[in-house]
């Protein structure tokens, strides 16, 4: 697809996504919508990790508020920006967001929508939408306590409270903190060790870790059930085996009675 908001790079097992509206900081247009629904489909078609960042030192500055400004009850009815943010939520492997300079209004809450946020010391990260007479409608207002807790959420959401990159690493909001000019190279570093693991135990491992509490255990019964049949079990666990089994076999034996030094006495 020839993408005009976005920049894309893919790789056999991840796609690197570059929000790319360097003018107007990143915002998230209805055009981004629509190409990030195209990149959505094409990672639930062939699923691999997804990495999101931004183009000229900004992750997102929010929604586009030219646009904004003109949507009405039914647009908002319509979940425009809730529904790809959902949509990334659910996509079958993991997903990144590296986030430098401003990450507000929408831009939060796509960042929130990862499974995994990393950041650069200028990351200034919140949701501003009281401000302007909205709520943060996709996805801040429930899944922002559950990933700070209710207090801090209910600065950022009720009290414009935006976190700087030090404040939000402290309340885990983003999990590691890079130099700008490093941050896609440590995104790339934590994508090369979720590839390390089985493809098939990520997708059902995130699918379980979202179900809703009353599904547990059964769930994680069922999905147990499906992996223990996998052949990527069965060759994961030999091959520990085998590795536990020839560490064993060079290992030194321990040193005895007839090992001690020459000149010394036993005791």
């Amino acid at each position: 697809m020839d993408y005009r908001t976005l920049k894309v790079e893919e790789r056999p097992d991840r796609w690197t996504v570059l929000l790319d509206r360097p003018d107007v900081r990143n915002a998230i247009d209805q055009t981004m919508v629509e190409e990030l629904h195209s990149v959505c489909a094409e990672l639930e078609r062939s699923p691999r990790i997804l990495i999101l960042a931004g183009t000229g030192g900004i992750f997102a500055s929010g929604a586009d508020i030219a646009q904004l400004r003109e949507r009405r009850r039914d647009d908002a009815l319509a979940g425009i920006n809730s529904g790809i943010f959902v949509r990334i939520a659910k996509l079958p492997l993991p997903v990144i967001a590296a986030m430098d300079g401003y990450a507000l209004g929408g831009g939060a809450e796509l960042a929130f929508a990862a499974d995994f946020r990393i950041g650069t010391p200028g990351l200034k990260i919140g949701n501003p939408e009281a401000g302007l007479g909205i709520l943060a409608a996709a996805g801040a207002s429930w899944r922002l306590k559950e990933l700070v807790g209710e207090p801090l959420a209910k600065e950022i959401l009720l009290a414009g409270r935006i976190l700087d990159a030090e404040e939000a690493l402290a309340a885990r909001l983003v999990t590691e903190l890079h130099p700008a000019g490093e941050l896609l190279a440590a995104a790339h570093a934590l994508a090369d060790r979720i590839g390390r693991q089985d493809p098939l135990a990520l997708r059902i491992t995130k699918s379980v870790f979202h179900a809703p509490a009353a599904a547990h255990p059964v769930i994680d019964e069922l999905a147990q059930g499906i992996l223990f049949e996998s052949q990527a079990k069965f060759d994961r666990m030999q091959a520990f085996l085998d590795r536990k089994a020839s560490r064993a076999k060079d290992a030194p034996a321990p040193a005895g009675p007839s090992d001690a030094p020459a000149g010394k006495e036993e005791r």
